[in-house]
């Protein structure tokens, strides 16, 4: 199992940089949707279709969060990080 979780690490680091802001950046949505929900009125979705919707965005936000992380690796967040500052 250890294996198949070091080939997929492999796997995802080989995509470009691009493949990882990319993936990075659906996480904004996923979490907007997982807590945008909440906001929508009890006649309209259940508590439990609620919890549902956001046990799957939030899950997807974290995936891509942590997919795009590793896309990206150290030196790749750094140069996002440094084009964020200097966008300021």
């Amino acid at each position: 199992m250890k294996d198949l979780w070091r080939k997929a690490k492999m796997w995802l680091q080989g995509l470009s940089f691009r493949t990882g802001v990319i993936v990075l950046s659906l996480c904004v949505p996923c979490y907007l949707l997982s807590f945008a929900q909440m906001l929508v009125p009890s006649e309209y979705l259940s508590v439990g279709a609620k919890s549902a919707l956001w046990v799957i965005f939030f899950g997807l936000a974290k995936t891509f969060q942590y997919g795009g992380l590793t896309i990206l690796g150290v030196e790749g967040f750094r140069r996002v990080k440094s084009f964020l500052k200097k966008k300021r």
